[in-house]
């Protein structure tokens, strides 16, 4: 679906479901997320089977692959959310943290909600403790919105952008 120097960004397969599971079975990388691991790599393939997002929005997370090694490293992607807000998110293996990939998916997904789909808003959120996500979300010219609860947490930052206030992000 997107394509960047290093990256694929492709809609989830079920051959992803033995990844998307490992992925989230790391507690360090759920840290943040107020999610739940699956219970297995068929909770993994029941999660795919019923994504929606696609359908009905027309987006959603997608898989991240690692062009030259054809590796399911993370996703990223744009949601719905319950609060109606347009999010960005993202999440990889950690052997793939602080080699820029985050910044680089969630850019192409940028430009994709703006060009493609002409959002006029896309927010991002994290914990206030996640500085990690937080330095992606300004990296990304995102702006520093507010604090309010997000999934469980009661202190995330929201961060958003604007399509007609964003530099071209490449």
């Amino acid at each position: 679906m997107l394509e960047t120097s290093r990256l694929f960004l492709r809609e989830f397969k079920i051959s992803d479901a033995k990844k998307i599971w490992e992925l989230n079975s790391d507690e360090e990388v759920l840290k943040y997320t107020g999610d739940k691991p699956f219970d297995s790599v068929k909770s993994a393939e029941k999660f795919i089977l019923e994504y929606q997002d696609y359908k009905k929005n027309g987006f959603g997370r997608w898989a991240v692959i690692d062009k030259s090694k054809n590796e399911f490293i993370g996703w990223c992607g744009l949601k719905l959310n319950e609060k109606n807000l347009i999010d960005i998110g993202f999440r990889f293996f950690k052997q793939q943290w602080n080699k820029g990939y985050a910044t680089e998916a969630a850019q192409a997904c940028l430009n994709y909600g703006f060009d493609s789909l002409n959002i006029k808003e896309i927010v991002g959120r994290a914990d206030k403790e996640n500085k990690s996500s937080i330095r992606v979300l300004e990296k990304l010219n995102m702006t520093f919105w507010k604090i309010d609860s997000c999934e469980g947490f009661d202190n995330a930052v929201y961060y958003k952008i604007k399509n007609n206030e964003r530099d071209n992000l490449q």
